[in-house]
């Protein structure tokens, strides 16, 4: 099942449509939303979509093609960097961010475990290898699941982060992070 597009797709989508340049990894593509946006930029020079779900990525590249963006962009079935061993100018990543299990049949794209930070959490610990010096990390966060922590491990691990787009609801607040990498920044969690 793949995640339909909602407002925190739409909201990582225009940041990409915004920042995104150079060689841009779409990770847990879905839909291909983020991908897509990315293509249809001059200033991007090729795509990678991932995802752990083939189905998924065969829906993005049925979108691509519809887009006609399609020869711009490699699709690759990974658990996160499992199968990827590129280094890009740009990720986008929109987690998997709810608390709590859901148990429901097509939620893994919803489920962030116990407490919202599972996925985020394995994001982290294995991006830092995959992003150019300079180079751009667009990650959408929720309230609901701590984003204060992501915020302290970028900046520890030499990004300057800040939010760029947001939206609120009565319950919760969903942003964009643009984490930008220093030169010489560590390629390693330590």
């Amino acid at each position: 099942m793949v995640y339909e597009p909602r407002e925190d797709s739409e909201l990582l989508r225009d940041c990409v449509g915004r920042f995104a340049c150079g060689r841009v990894l779409d990770m847990g593509a879905g839909s291909g939303i983020q991908g897509i946006a990315a293509a249809k930029k001059k200033e991007v020079t090729g795509v990678t979509c991932a995802d752990v779900d083939g189905a998924a990525l065969a829906v993005a590249r049925k979108n691509a093609e519809k887009e006609g963006v399609a020869s711009k962009i490699s699709f690759i079935v990974s658990d996160l960097f499992g199968n990827i061993d590129d280094i890009f100018d740009c990720i986008a990543f929109n987690p998997p961010y709810l608390p709590g299990r859901t148990g429901k049949e097509g939620a893994a794209a919803l489920d962030g475990g116990s407490d919202g930070r599972e996925v985020t959490e394995r994001f982290l610990r294995a991006f830092l290898p995959h992003l150019a010096d300079g180079g751009i990390l667009l990650l959408l966060q929720s309230t609901l699941s701590d984003s204060g922590e992501t915020e302290k491990y970028l900046a520890a691990h030499g990004f300057t982060a800040e939010k760029v787009a947001s939206r609120k609801f009565f319950f919760e607040e969903i942003f964009v992070l643009k984490a930008v990498r220093r030169v010489g920044a560590p390629t390693q969690v330590f």
